[in-house]
């Protein structure tokens, strides 16, 4: 297929720019095999991006920024669509993941996306990834959302990764987040922005069900969850999801387009994009006695914490493994040197080292090195003591859970893993 014609038919379309990756880029190794089981004839992949307007996304009435999200989401997964029917009119195959929702909520909490949008426009030369980990355009910075779409043909010329990272580095979103998600030595919180940010998404939408559940009564009700997140949560049900922040892709000045007012005076810029979101009064929704809560104490004391549940409940062994990397909170590890050989049982059948080190953690199947702790677990009682179905006592005393090594070492890993 000429690339040039496809570019200028994308464009027409609607998009404001557009890149071609190959399926065998090395770039999406990782993401092969579930592209090629969604759209098996899959050769080559068009990535695209629609512009949103940048000062509604600043605005501190994140109503106006949500209004911005719905509208331009709606209009990149139109695009994409508009673009498979103008394919398929040449006779050529192609599908259009969508930009965001809905998603395979049939896999939750696994991988719920079909397709991950981001390393596939990176690939395709549409921007990279800032330290925020939104994709940065070099022109129209991260006032972007990203579209991808799948076609049995290949391209007579893909797209290069930029030479270059538009990032700034300016901490900007480092200043801006309310919850401590992105740290200033570049670790991602992804609890913290998860708990937060998507409140009233998936996990968190679960955990206030589940409010409503073990709610007495009305007044019970009313005393776990005030008026004003209720009627948010009506909101987010009649009108699309909320996000309760995205305050680092608000601030982030980066970007051929945006970068001009940040250059030109960085004070005002400041007073001017960043201090409105962090003096604004709202509620801060955190993991108790996490990383997250400790930040939003020291930092933004006039902003209100609430205690939530992020409504994550592994499944199985292999989400539990995987998921720790992403409920890591790295300052609560402070101290705690420790390597874990965990040993499954059971259903699930598996073995796995976890080191945490240097407010650091790593996680490899099977043991390795010598281990400070020795967990051995009957796989379906640990995920319900991980579920809080299961007394860890009691676990312990039936010897579902065993222990080799000081139970200390269980809790600290709990207070820096909380489930």
């Amino acid at each position: 297929m000429e690339a040039a014609w496809l570019k200028q038919l994308c464009l027409d379309t609607g998009a404001d720019d557009v890149g071609f990756v190959g399926i065998n880029r090395s770039e999406i190794d990782e993401q092969r095999e579930d592209i090629l089981k969604v759209f098996p004839g899959t050769k080559a992949l068009i990535s695209f991006v629609c512009r949103m307007n940048r000062e509604p996304i600043r605005s501190p009435a994140r109503s106006i920024a949500n209004l911005e999200f719905h509208h331009v989401g709606d209009k990149t997964n139109e695009v994409a669509r508009k673009i498979v029917f103008q394919l398929e009119c040449h006779g050529i195959r192609a599908i259009n993941p969508s930009v965001g929702f809905p998603m395979e909520m049939n896999q939750f909490p696994g991988k719920i996306w079909t397709i991950s949008h981001k390393p596939i426009a990176v690939a395709a030369s549409l921007g990279m990834m800032g330290i925020h980990r939104n994709v940065i355009h070099p022109k129209f910075g991260n006032f972007i959302l990203l579209g991808t779409i799948l076609i049995d043909q290949e391209i007579s010329e893909t797209s290069k990764p930029l030479d270059y990272n538009p990032c700034l580095e300016c901490k900007l979103c480092v200043a801006a987040c309310p919850v401590g998600a992105i740290g200033s030595d570049g670790h991602f919180n992804f609890s913290a922005c998860y708990t937060h940010n998507y409140r009233e998404f998936m996990g968190g939408f679960t955990d206030w069900v589940e409010n409503i559940v073990e709610s007495r009564d009305a007044r019970d009700y009313r005393e776990r969850i005030e008026d004003t997140e209720t009627v948010s949560l009506w909101q987010s049900l009649s009108y699309g999801a909320n996000y309760k922040s995205a305050y680092c892709m608000a601030v982030c000045p980066a970007g051929e387009d945006v970068i001009g007012p940040y250059l030109e005076n960085k004070p005002k810029y400041m007073k001017q994009v960043l201090s409105p979101l962090q003096e604004r009064e709202e509620p801060l929704y955190v993991i108790p006695d996490s990383d997250a809560e400790a930040h939003a104490k020291r930092r933004f004391p006039h902003k209100k914490i609430r205690r939530v549940g992020n409504g994550i409940r592994v499944g199985t062994i292999k989400q539990f493994l995987g998921g720790l990397p992403l409920v890591f909170q790295p300052q609560k590890s402070a101290g705690l040197n420790a390597t874990y050989h965990f040993t499954f049982t059971g259903k699930e059948v598996m073995q796995a080292t976890v080191i945490i080190q240097n407010k650091s953690l790593h996680v490899e199947l099977g043991h390795f090195g010598s281990a400070d702790l020795k967990v051995t677990a009957d796989s379906q009682s640990w995920l319900k003591f991980l579920a809080g179905e299961m007394n860890i006592i009691w676990a312990l005393l039936f010897r579902k859970v065993r222990l080799k090594g000081s139970p200390r070492l269980l809790l600290a890993f709990g207070s820096c893993c909380p489930s």
